[in-house]
């Protein structure tokens, strides 16, 4: 019998991957169950006319150190862009093109000289804005009284005004959070703002893949793992985990129950309650309660290059953020591939392909005159419904930690309480700790004698 401690991941998307790349390397006998043909989960990517597309435009930060640890893991860290200092073009129709940059000076210094230079917000406004952003960093985001209000509600009580909001704030709260500053915690938002642009002067920087996120992410990992000796399948279902006749963990699938020493259940929050026994997470019967926010992304393939900035953000413009996906979609033959991403993407979500590549195709021709002239030869759009929990104000106590009341049985997501949104840093910091602590109590609870195999026994529901 093999002496290494078996340790079973439910799920194949980045807090899975993660999970499973950490367990091994703590030498664990790692299986990964994926319930789709393919891993990455949020985070994917496919070929349509011979153009690679991603499902939506994800990126990082420089403080994000788990997932760009993973990244070095996994053989990816050469696959993507990181700027060297923070700068994020801001476009408006007919108007300057202002820039969200940060100097060589320290944090919170380094954001000085952009905002009171700021071309899309008037000096008064700059000047508030400042002040608020001091203000901000005072915040402690570990303080739970933080998820009692909306950073929206919070930005009021401090004189700024819907404009401001517009035209700065929601820059960064809505690709963050994924929820805009009306609706979002301010305990997430002072996590966002403080870890990512008020604290280290070089934290905020913004890295993106080069290359399609299915091989970023999925391929990598697969390798990864298998070369370390894991068993990885995909389109593989699992019906429930269940306490075995020993105490210790069964995974019930479609075939056979796999018995572990340890599980890892890294599916979305909606999955995760109906896999385990009632009573097996904290407020287990509330997790729906998180919610869902989705992403919409549009793809624009224009005849010619329209556009030579890398990424750029939108104000007065229904387009958020835009960026240019020519390299990663493997066109070059002249045309440049760009990515309209929309954040809390509830009013398209429901919304016709044709209408919303309509739209946006003149959207962006508001915001880039080249691309009036240009024609858009294909076109895509995509949609995450769920791309992640909706972090408003109450998240916090919903969302659990990876020890669950099942013994070793361990929860894996960026919907678990991490302290960050639901992000690429979330998911791995996330899959990391709960490999860490599955693997700590396998080799703890695991005897000394070979068991017996297990009988089957009816599965929770799913």
């Amino acid at each position: 019998m093999n002496d290494r401690q078996r340790v079973v991941v439910v799920g194949g998307g980045l807090a899975g991957l993660a999970a499973g790349v950490e367990a091994a390397d703590r030498g664990a006998a790692v299986t990964l169950l994926e319930r789709r043909p393919r891993l990455g989960g949020a985070t994917w990517s496919f070929e349509h006319r011979g153009i690679s597309f991603d499902n939506g435009q994800h990126v990082f930060m420089r403080c994000c150190d788990a997932y760009r640890r993973f990244l070095e893991r996994i053989g990816s860290a050469d696959k993507v862009r990181l700027q060297s200092r923070l700068e994020v073009p801001v476009l408006r129709p007919g108007g300057p093109i202002g820039a969200i940059r940060r100097t060589a000076g320290p944090a919170p210094l380094h954001l000085l000289a952009s905002l009171l230079t700021y071309p899309h917000l008037g000096r008064r406004r700059r000047l508030r804005v400042v002040r608020t952003a001091m203000a901000l960093r005072r915040l402690d985001p570990e303080d739970p009284a933080l998820d009692c209000m909306t950073f929206g509600d919070w930005l009021a009580a401090r004189g700024t005004d819907t404009a401001t909001v517009e035209a700065l704030w929601n820059l960064i709260v809505l690709p963050t959070v994924n929820v805009p500053a009306a609706e979002a915690s301010l305990k997430l938002a002072a996590m966002v703002f403080r870890t990512g642009l008020l604290s280290r002067a070089d934290a905020g920087d913004i890295g993106w893949a080069k290359v399609p996120l299915s091989v970023l992410h999925g391929d990598a990992a697969r390798r990864t793992l298998e070369a370390a000796g894991a068993d990885v399948t995909t389109g593989a279902a699992v019906r429930g985990v269940r306490p075995g006749p020993d105490g210790r963990p069964v995974v019930e699938t479609d075939g056979r129950p796999i018995e572990a020493d340890a599980v890892v259940v890294a599916v979305p929050h909606a999955a995760a309650g109906p896999l385990l026994p009632a009573g097996a997470v904290a407020s287990q019967e509330r997790l729906e309660e998180l919610g869902v926010s989705p992403i919409v992304n549009v793809h624009l393939v224009y005849d010619r290059p329209v556009m030579e900035l890398p990424m750029a953000a939108g104000v007065g413009s229904d387009v958020e953020f835009v960026f240019d996906h020519t390299e990663a979609s493997g066109l070059d033959d002249g045309r440049q591939c760009l990515t309209v991403s929309l954040s809390a993407a509830r009013s398209y979500i429901g919304r016709r392909s044709p209408d919303l590549v309509r739209h946006f195709e003149a959207e962006m021709a508001r915001l880039l005159p080249a691309a009036g002239g240009a024609r858009v030869t294909d076109s895509i759009v995509t949609r995450e419904r769920a791309a992640t929990f909706f972090g408003a104000p109450g998240t916090h106590e919903l969302r659990p930690g990876a020890r669950t009341a099942l013994a070793g049985v361990f929860l894996a997501g960026a919907w678990c309480d991490t302290g960050w949104p639901a992000t690429m840093e979330g998911a791995v910091r996330s899959g990391v700790e709960a490999a860490r602590l599955a693997t700590g109590f396998a080799a703890a609870a695991r005897p000394s004698e070979p068991r017996a195999d297990l009988p089957d026994a009816p599965a929770v529901a799913a």
